[in-house]
């Protein structure tokens, strides 16, 4: 049961962008104004089924429009993503996997509906008015469970024709030493994922694989500050492998802007960490290349959903 709205909030005459984060656990939703300003926002249960998400997607949007009083474009981030004809795949919520996600949306709430994937949404919402804002190309990453990416280029998230653009985590590690070869295996299939070294179980693997000893990241984190010898040296070894791996795409993309992401972005000393290390693998004689952390934390996904509509306009 939604319990009834806030008072609604004035709202300009642009009209109001609804924004939704559609997670394993919770669904997240959002009003903003065109300025940015966040109007109302609610959290409800993820449904652990199909058409009680499609429901609760519905129900969240009404409960939104009724507290700024007013209808909004709606745009949704999810895990996974929409293929050509418009069918979720790649998606953790398993639930959604091989159906037709939009074209239901649209069909629940009587109108247009943009699904994007949910590090697409970060980086947007980064680039529009967070670490990125002003650059013309972004370059968001999400470290934690997983590892994610989305590419922003001129206000514009860019997707490709497979639809995963800006996933770096599926590329081998590279520069590999001796010891890091043949790499864990990953979920997908493959061996030495840049996502099986820099995830948050990435790190902990690595951790429980030199010392014996399971910790999870935060720990080894928090050791290492301390002076731990060994958490220092995992921390190291981390470091040194996101580095290598966003100066690959930095050799690729050359974006103006990484704006760090997920759990393992509020590692104290990350930003200044990859800094440091990226002229030794970054191809070229200076490094100018900012490293951010990210300004709208847990809020970007929802955010950055609410601007897609904006977004597909400014091109």
């Amino acid at each position: 049961m939604i319990p009834p709205p806030p008072t609604a909030a004035a709202e300009d005459s642009q009209g109001v962008r609804i924004g939704i984060d559609l997670g394993g656990t919770k669904i997240e939703g959002a009003a903003l104004g065109a300025d940015g300003q966040e109007l109302a926002r609610r959290r409800v249960p993820t449904p652990r089924t199909y058409e009680g998400s499609l429901d609760a997607i519905r129900d969240l949007v009404a409960w939104l429009e009724d507290a700024v009083g007013r209808p909004g474009s709606v745009g949704v981030g999810m895990p996974g993503t929409v293929s050509a004809a418009g069918i979720v795949k790649n998606a953790n919520s398993t639930w959604l996997i091989g159906l037709p996600l939009p074209s239901d949306l649209e069909a629940r709430l009587n109108r247009p509906v943009r699904v994007m994937n949910d590090a697409n949404c970060f980086t947007l919402s980064e680039a529009t008015d967070g670490a990125g804002a002003g650059a013309d190309v972004v370059f968001g990453v999400i470290l934690g469970t997983g590892v994610g990416g989305g590419l922003v280029v001129e206000g514009r998230c860019l997707d490709g024709p497979n639809r995963i653009a800006g996933e770096w985590g599926h590329n081998p590690l590279p520069w590999p030493t001796a010891e890091e070869q043949p790499g864990p295996e990953c979920y997908c299939g493959k061996m030495g994922c840049v996502e099986t070294f820099v995830s948050g179980p990435g790190l902990e693997r690595d951790h429980l694989t030199v010392t014996g000893e399971a910790l999870d990241s935060r720990e080894v984190a928090r050791r290492s500050g301390d002076g731990d010898p060994e958490a220092r040296a995992t921390m190291e070894r981390y470091y040194d492998r996101l580095t290598r791996s966003l100066a690959t795409v930095i050799n690729v993309v050359d974006p103006d802007v990484v704006v760090l992401g997920g759990g393992l972005s509020n590692l104290v000393e990350i930003e200044q960490a990859v800094l440091d290390r990226l002229p030794a693998w970054v191809f070229s004689d200076s490094v100018a290349t900012r490293v951010a952390r990210n300004v709208h934390g847990d809020a970007s996904g929802v955010r950055g959903a609410a601007w897609l509509w904006d977004a597909a306009s400014s091109g």
